[in-house]
C-alpha cells in the first residue's frame, strides 16, 4: 500500500508543477466543511450519500414540514385555514418529537 501512496502522491505533485489544478473552482477559497460530528461515524457515509441525492431523514422532513406550516400560517388570515394549519403544524411537531425519541432509544 505505501507503494501505491507513493505513487498516487509523485502523480499528483507533477501535476501541480504542471498547473493542472490552477483554474479549479474555488482555488484560493477556503474549503466549506461540514459538521457531520452529532452523526455516529458509521452512519455518516449513508447520510451525505441521502443529503446529496436530496433526501432527508424522516425527523428532518418532519422539522421541515413543521416550518413551512408555521410560514404559511403566520401568512394566512382566515380563521378557519389557520386552525386547520395550526393542527397540521402541531401534528407535524410532535412526528417530530416521536422520531428524535425513537432514535434517541
Amino acid at each position: 500500500m505505501e507503494a501505491l501512496a507513493q505513487l498516487a502522491e509523485s502523480k499528483i505533485r507533477a501535476a501541480i508543477a504542471r498547473g493542472e489544478f490552477d483554474d479549479l473552482p474555488g482555488n484560493g477559497k477556503p474549503l466549506q466543511l461540514e459538521d457531520l460530528s452529532r452523526v455516529p461515524a458509521e452512519l455518516r457515509m449513508g447520510y451525505k450519500l441521502l443529503r446529496n441525492a436530496g433526501c432527508l431523514p424522516p425527523e428532518l422532513e418532519a422539522r421541515k414540514e413543521a416550518a413551512r406550516l408555521g410560514a404559511l400560517l403566520d401568512a394566512t388570515g382566515d380563521a378557519n385555514e389557520r386552525a386547520r394549519l395550526s393542527r397540521l403544524r402541531a401534528e407535524a411537531r410532535l412526528r417530530y418529537q416521536l422520531l428524535i425519541e425513537r432514535r434517541r432509544r
